[in-house]
Order: C-alpha cells, then sequence, then structure tokens
C-alpha cells in the first residue's frame, strides 16, 4: 500500500502554547488509522492542522506526495481531504439535503445526485427526511448527516472527529459500523474518538497521544493488548 498521508515532527501551538509537540505518523491508502488519547491531547488540532483550518508552527504535512502544510483549507478539500469536524458544525436551519450539497461545493462534475444517492443508501433516514431542517434531527442523525456531508466531497481520505461523542451505545454502534463499510468501499479513514475500544478494533493502525506527543502507537489489536492502554484509556486493571 502507498502512503497517502505523512505527518512530520508537526508542532501546532496557540501563541506561547505548545498544543501539537513534534509528532510523525503516516496514513496508508485503504487504511483506517485511529488517534487516541485524553481531552487536551493534541487530537483535534492535528485534524484541524491537516485540514488548513490551522496552521503549524513547524514540521511538515504531505498528501499524495504534495506537501499542504500552507495549502489553504478549500484548496485542501479539492485535493482530497474531508473533516468531519467534532460537534458536527451542520447548518440546523438547512434542509438535510441542502447541508449535503453543501459538503460538494467544491466539484465541478456531474456526479454529484450519484454521490447523494449513495449518501442516502449509507443513511436512509436522511433520504427519508431529506427536506427536514437538519437541526430537528437528534444528535445520532446530526452525525450521519455530517459524515454523509463530509462524503460529498468524494475524499480519498475522510477525517472523522470523535464520531461518537454524546451519542447513545446503540447509535455509536451504528456510526463505527459505517466506518467499516466505508473502509470497505475504499475509503481511507484517519480517525479521532475517545471510545479506545470502538476505534482500536477497526483500526489497522493506532497512536496514543498525552499532552501533544505520541506515546504509543502499534498495529489496533497490538494496542487493544497493551496493558498501558488497557489501564487508561479501558478502564481496565
Amino acid at each position: 500500500m502507498s502512503t497517502m498521508l505523512e505527518v512530520r515532527d508537526l508542532v501546532v501551538s496557540y501563541g506561547k502554547i505548545k498544543a501539537v509537540k513534534g509528532i510523525s505518523f503516516s496514513v496508508d491508502e485503504g487504511e483506517v488509522v485511529s488517534l487516541i488519547g485524553t481531552n487536551g491531547a493534541g487530537k483535534t488540532t492535528t485534524l484541524r492542522t491537516i485540514s488548513g483550518l490551522m496552521r503549524p508552527t513547524s514540521g511538515s504535512i504531505r498528501f499524495m506526495g504534495k506537501r499542504i502544510d500552507d495549502v489553504p483549507a478549500h484548496e485542501i478539500v479539492s485535493l482530497g481531504i474531508a473533516h468531519s469536524p467534532e460537534g458536527r458544525r451542520i447548518f440546523p436551519r438547512l434542509s438535510v439535503e441542502q447541508n449535503l450539497r453543501l459538503g460538494a461545493f467544491a466539484r465541478r462534475d456531474n456526479a454529484i445526485g450519484t454521490d447523494l444517492k449513495a449518501v442516502y443508501e449509507l443513511f436512509p433516514i436522511l433520504e427519508e427526511r431529506s427536506q427536514q431542517p437538519a437541526g430537528t434531527f437528534s444528535g445520532g442523525e446530526q452525525q450521519m448527516l455530517a459524515m454523509g456531508r463530509a462524503m460529498m466531497s468524494r475524499p480519498k481520505l475522510l477525517m472523522l472527529d470523535e464520531p461518537s461523542m454524546g451519542l447513545s451505545p446503540i447509535m455509536m454502534k451504528r456510526i463505527m459500523s459505517t466506518v467499516t463499510t466505508l473502509q470497505h468501499q475504499g475509503t481511507t479513514i484517519l480517525l479521532v474518538e475517545q471510545n479506545a475500544q470502538a476505534a482500536l478494533q477497526r483500526a489497522n493502525h493506532g497512536y496514543v497521544l498525552e499532552v501533544g506527543k505520541i506515546v504509543l502507537k502499534g498495529s489496533g489489536k497490538e494496542l487493544l493488548t497493551s496493558d498501558a492502554v488497557r489501564k487508561a484509556y479501558l478502564g481496565e486493571d
């Protein structure tokens, strides 16, 4: 498999405070890679920097061999990276379909309707209520909408930030099973998730962040059986 995303020695700061302290990791084509860690570990900041919403203090980010750490966010979307943010960030007054079509804002091809149908196949509830204001949806339904909107850009790499946050156990399992479905359909996924067990069960590779640094890395299976991970993130003795 070829390397799709390569992050090297990434440092990101908020003023004088370093939120990300020189991390390096890669994502190969077709993989699910998980970043896990507690609040404040630097996971969301890392995704926001990859997607161009923040600029690194130092280090490099390469996507498909092209350096992108100084590329504007809208151009990064056009290159093939989609970011489903923490908190979903849907447009509550717009309809479900309008939200989805906004995900394709950078596209100039004629296949948007085809991809809209694909999202509806993935999440049938979105088609059933396509004209309903998105703000009337439950948290789980809004998460489906946020993921569907990201998919409408036809990404090579889909970044998901805390997709199970605030969801019921049943809805969390449904969202996580969708991650597996998307991978089987050929989408490469970078997953940030506080539910370490759900994230690592689906991950080809995982990285554990603590206060801006990678402290553990390995395959998903290796990290699931790591004593340090089990004690700190899985609630096991």
